[in-house]
């Protein structure tokens, strides 16, 4: 096709058409020196215009249509006409296949170089250009540029290999910690797809004559299968090496961890084998250290309560408990916490199992039961170490509760979690492991429930009509007014895999202890203190807090549904 061109710079062309004002055009130009970036991207950063805005602009200007990809079923073997290294390089994907032609979307139609290479790479087929939204263009990058024919053809090959090589020969090239080795190369594209796709966990499920790999993404497990299940073993060593772990013992589980660089992405992979009845099944968690800390601010908790929580951990002295489900965001709070506690005059002191962050003039325990350094006997030593503040991960038994309230009672700010459904139950619970009323009522401070919901994909976000059953529930959840709102929910795009979610958001409820709540936690009356809780002015239930992000189309009414059948909201 002929190049397209501008007939007038871009700026110029803004201003005559009244997009941009010339003031705003000379702030572009000026801040564009500094950071040599195009002139387009430089307005949008600065807000002067935004991305559809110039990108339709664009597109009028050069007689070519403007896209919304997001909404757009791209087959894979499409895209594939463009490698992945080529189409992220160019910022061009490949839309459609027409024959003779073939649709291509870019972010920057102007790109006149970029334009001629497409034409070299796809020739003897046509170019007809779209212009298309960055922001869409690398989702749908990551979408459809999976890793899943490598690792089907990887795992081919490794079957071969498999079937023609000894197992004593298998296990010598299983012990080279070359990348080369297939199997290698096979776990490499596993996890790049893993990071690709957002997941927080993997696993690696042997079945009869079927090898499951699932990732977690957005807290809900997607499947690949594989037919070659007879290289489970193959991979499961190769992860006990890279981890650490006895790879002669496959009759009792084990943990391990690694560390991995993907993509740029530095991951810490927690790996967990058990021997199932057709080998090892192992589960990897994926922690991103290249994302850093968050601060209580960055956690997505509300700004209301993230003031009552800082002012419960500036106090010298107390217990505050951090409670949820596994995968809940309970750590990513408690780090939260600890890095605005990390000051020069405070001695801080954590037991972890295991150290996820590693904190400057934090002391940090990796507890380990092999050698009976347990919860319980790192916080025992820790009280005689002059601390200010303790931070077990976790309540695990009687002996570390009863430790950790002692502590708080005499002079040290102890922050830990427990494994509850919500913040009432967390404060009984304590009690119910074994520690008495008295400690309790008198250590306790605040407790901070917590879950993740999935987040409505943005690109595909449509109205959403509740049916007889949701309002019925939402009526008693929240009054008769409830079922009145402007609900949403995705309907399934290329950008979220076609499940109308994408990413996830942390919901809270904070109990801050009382006086009539301390009185009847030290005289063991949980009736009392459950509904002293309740009637607490600054207490939200959890399915609310779900409830407030479904009201203004964050989350979906079914995502409020099934937080809320984890906890009692209903009894409420």
């Amino acid at each position: 096709m002929a190049a397209p061109k501008l007939k007038m710079r871009l700026g110029d062309l803004l201003v005559h058409e009244h997009i941009i004002t010339n003031e705003q055009l000379m702030q572009a130009l000026n801040a564009q020196k500094s950071t040599g970036r195009k002139l387009g991207d430089t307005l949008i950063e600065l807000g002067s215009i935004s991305e559809r805005q110039l990108l339709e602009f664009l597109a009028q200007q050069l007689d070519v249509p403007f896209l919304d990809i997001s909404q757009r079923r791209i087959p894979p073997e499409v895209a594939s006409l463009l490698s992945e290294v080529h189409a992220r390089r160019l910022r061009a994907i490949v839309i459609e296949d027409l024959g003779d032609s073939v649709l291509i979307g870019m972010s920057d139609p102007a790109d006149l170089n970029g334009l001629d290479q497409l034409e070299q790479m796809l020739a003897p087929k046509r170019i007809e250009l779209a212009v298309v939204m960055e922001s869409q263009l690398y989702d749908a990058f990551d979408s459809l540029y999976r890793r899943t024919a490598d690792i089907e053809s990887f795992a081919s090959q490794l079957e071969e290999e498999y079937q023609q090589t000894s197992d004593f020969d298998l296990t010598t090239t299983l012990l080279d910690d070359s990348s080369d080795a297939t199997v290698g190369k096979l776990l490499q594209s596993v996890f790049e797809d893993a990071v690709q796709m957002r997941a927080s966990d993997v696993h690696i499920e042997p079945d009869e004559n079927k090898l499951r790999i699932r990732q977690r993404i957005d807290g809900v497990l997607q499947e690949n299968v594989l037919k070659e299940n007879k290289i489970a073993a193959a991979m499961v060593l190769r992860l006990k090496l890279m981890a650490g772990l006895d790879i002669s013992e496959k009759r009792l589980p084990q943990d391990g961890r690694f560390h991995l660089d993907i993509k740029g992405h530095r991951i810490d992979v927690r790996m967990s084998t058990m021997p199932v009845q057709h080998g090892e099944s192992v589960v990897m968690r994926l922690l991103d250290q290249s994302a850093g800390l968050l601060s209580l601010d960055e956690t997505g908790m509300p700004a209301e309560i993230v003031s009552r929580l800082r002012h419960q951990i500036s106090r010298p002295h107390g217990m505050v408990l951090v409670t949820g489900p596994t995968g809940s965001g309970k750590t990513t709070t408690l780090y939260g916490a600890l890095s605005e506690l990390n000051q020069s005059s405070k001695k801080i002191i954590t037991a972890e199992d295991p150290v996820e962050y590693r904190l400057p003039r934090v002391n940090q325990v990796q507890v380990s039961s092999k050698i009976d350094l347990t919860f319980s006997s790192v916080l025992r030593t820790a009280l005689r170490q002059d601390p200010d503040i303790i931070m077990v991960g976790e309540m695990r038994d009687q002996e570390t509760v009863e430790i950790g309230l002692r502590g708080a009672l005499t002079g040290h700010l102890v922050l830990s979690t427990l494994h509850t459904n919500d913040a009432i139950t967390s404060a009984l619970r304590l009690m119910d492991m074994g520690a008495a009323g008295f400690l309790v009522g008198s250590s306790l401070r605040a407790v901070i429930a917590q879950r993740l919901v999935r987040r409505n994909c943005e690109n595909c976000l449509q109205d959403y009509q509740l049916d007889d059953q949701e309002k019925l529930w939402l009526s008693n959840l929240a009054g008769e007014d409830a079922i009145n709102y402007p609900f949403k929910r995705g309907k399934g795009c290329q950008s979220c895999q076609y499940t109308g979610y994408r990413g996830r958001i942390g919901v809270f409820e904070l109990l801050e202890m009382n006086e009539p709540m301390m009185a009847a936690l030290k005289r063991e009356d949980s009736e009392s203190f459950t509904k002293y809780a309740k009637a607490h002015p600054g207490y939200k239930p959890l399915a609310l807090a779900a409830f407030d992000y479904a009201k203004v189309g964050v989350t979906s009414v079914e995502e409020v549904l099934r937080l809320a059948e984890t906890t009692d909201v209903m009894e409420q």
